[in-house]
């Protein structure tokens, strides 16, 4: 069938008219001007905090203002495109056509997720931490299967990542690692992968080749800037310091550079061991700390009012996703009902249709919610 180029264009054009009436461009200009305006300051640099809040916002102001006008300018080129072909009657450049539709259909399609995006940290930076569940080794391997396919997600997109901490399994794969994805909504997009993981395949680690079912834990929190205010009495905080390793226990370097910092009213524990120094290390795991308690207190918060409320069902089981590599192949989310054939694709990092569907299901829940 033919495609309907017109009302494709039509189509698009009118989710953008819904973008933009979220994005408000109007808004976004005024805060471009105001952020230039002080960026112009000649002593705008005596204050390196300051400074670096106002060209931080000012370059976040822009990207989202360009974005949205920069789609605008692709829908345009799209239908000069189709009507050159069609004027023409030339086949060839029709078909040119078709492959520009679907490719800013996608990103039309991820410029409206980018919207739906609204909640209190999702505009926030993410440090998310993968852990070993049951299984073993298996599930060792299957922690670090996760952080490989983050870390590819991350680098396709060509957002920065920190690798703050790894702790290696003895046999194979990780315990626990923790990294930072340093870009504006990095939160509000991975947010929708906490949850437990699970992995059925047949073992490599089972010399009589029988199926494996293992499980990791993927925690995604909102890192924290220099604004939020979450004080820890020192008192609260218990720090150990112990030597780097690598895989097997190999020695990373002969100082005790290496931080575990426990929260002692909440029992919550954070590991650094990847920067050079002991102070690095603590710094970073003061910072991992102070978002984890932060996200801890806000959960308490919306637990007493679902409580006050009548509603104490939780919106996320124990398994949000399922990756089966035997006896067939396929990746399935178990709340949105996404599912993917090609495994192999996405533990190499092509997970965007997983996010997307999971952002859209987590509005529709928060709706149904507000509704209910």
């Amino acid at each position: 069938m033919a495609t309907d180029f017109s009302q494709e264009i039509k189509d698009l054009r009118s989710t953008m008219a819904s973008v933009r009436e979220v994005t408000d461009l109007t808004r976004l200009e005024a805060a471009i001007a105001d952020f230039e305006k002080q960026a112009s300051d000649p002593h705008l640099w005596d204050d390196q905090e300051k400074a670096q809040v106002v060209t931080s916002g000012l370059s976040r102001a822009k990207a989202e203002h360009d974005r949205v006008t920069g789609m605008d300018a692709k829908i345009d080129d799209l239908e000069a495109l189709v009507e050159m072909g069609q004027e023409e009657n030339d086949a060839e450049t029709l078909a040119e056509a078709e492959k520009e539709l679907v490719a800013v259909r996608k990103a039309v399609g991820e410029l409206e997720v980018r919207t739906l995006l609204a909640g209190e940290w999702d505009e926030r930076a993410a440090v998310v931490t993968i852990r070993a569940g049951a299984g073993g080794v298996d599930a060792a391997d299957f922690a670090e299967m996760l952080m490989r396919m983050y870390l590819r997600w991350a680098e396709r997109h060509g957002y920065p990542v920190k690798v703050l901490d790894t702790s290696y399994a003895e046999e194979a794969g990780l315990k626990s690692a923790t990294f930072e994805v340093d870009v504006p909504y990095a939160y509000g997009n991975l947010s929708v992968e906490g949850g437990t993981h699970r992995l059925v395949r047949i073992s490599p680690f089972d010399n009589q080749g029988r199926r494996q079912t293992s499980f990791a834990a993927v925690e995604v929190v909102p890192l924290i800037e220099q604004t939020d205010t979450i004080e820890i009495p020192e008192n609260d905080l218990k720090i150990d310091v112990f030597r780097s390793s690598g895989p097997g226990g190999q020695s990373v370097n002969t100082t005790d550079s290496a931080v575990r910092m426990t929260h002692l009213p909440t029992g919550t524990v954070v590991s650094m061991q990847n920067e050079k120094s002991q102070i690095q290390n603590r710094a970073a795991a003061l910072r991992v700390m102070q978002s984890r308690l932060l996200l801890l207190k806000k959960a308490e918060e919306a637990a007493e009012r679902k409580e006050l409320a009548g509603d104490v069902k939780a919106s996320w089981g124990e398994q949000m996703r399922s990756y089966v590599l035997h006896p067939y192949q396929m990746v399935k989310d178990l709340r949105t009902e996404h599912e993917v054939g090609n495994t192999s694709g996405v533990f190499d990092g092509d997970i965007d249709g997983f996010i997307e569907s999971g952002i859209r299901w987590r509005i529709a829940q928060d709706k149904a919610a507000a509704e209910g």
